[in-house]
């Protein structure tokens, strides 16, 4: 049995604490159940593995957001790589997004418009609203500027806005989102 810098209570209690929110930031991210949960998974073995390098004095959620993008970004890009070979994997991008998070109708649209932005701008949409990080853990979990991060949101927003003429899709990004 391997031994990991944290303990297995606290290994436990960060689990129980932020599975949930791993997931579903790799679920939207990757669009695929079987990416999310393998991405999930990866991501805490990591935490537990590099838990020593983690500073206590910062808060945890981002820390373990970004490694979770990190994973996102690197399974993505081994993705194009095999679409590239024409080895696409199977279930790779086989569900869903709405079918598989969101129940009613009126989040489903609200999440197709959203899944329609371009990667950048939907990426910040979905780490500010969904997993309801600051702009500046945002921008930090994406390795960009905080003004740079405003950009994006503001022009996703207002894509959205153009998009939805009606903006009654547009509520449940402020209340239901936080």
């Amino acid at each position: 049995m391997r031994e990991y810098p944290i303990s297995e209570q606290q290994s436990k209690e960060m689990y129980i604490e932020y599975s949930s929110y791993v997931y579903g930031i790799a679920l939207m991210m990757t669009k695929s159940k079987m990416l999310a949960d393998d991405i999930t998974q990866e991501t805490f073995l990591r935490a537990f593995q590099k838990f020593h390098l983690y500073d206590p004095s910062k808060p945890l959620r981002p820390w373990l957001f970004r490694m979770t993008i990190n994973l996102i970004r690197s399974t993505q890009r081994k993705q194009r790589w095999l679409t590239f070979f024409g080895k696409v994997p199977d279930d790779a991008m086989s569900d869903s997004l709405e079918d598989l998070i969101l129940k009613n109708e009126r989040e489903q649209e609200l999440w197709q418009v959203v899944n329609n932005l371009l990667k950048k701008r939907r990426d910040v949409i979905i780490l500010h609203y969904y997993a309801g990080l600051t702009l500046q853990e945002v921008a930090s979990i994406l390795g960009i500027r905080l003004g740079t991060c405003k950009s994006r949101l503001h022009a996703a927003l207002k894509q959205l806005r153009e998009n939805n003429e009606d903006n009654y899709l547009l509520i449940p990004i402020k209340e239901n989102m936080k």
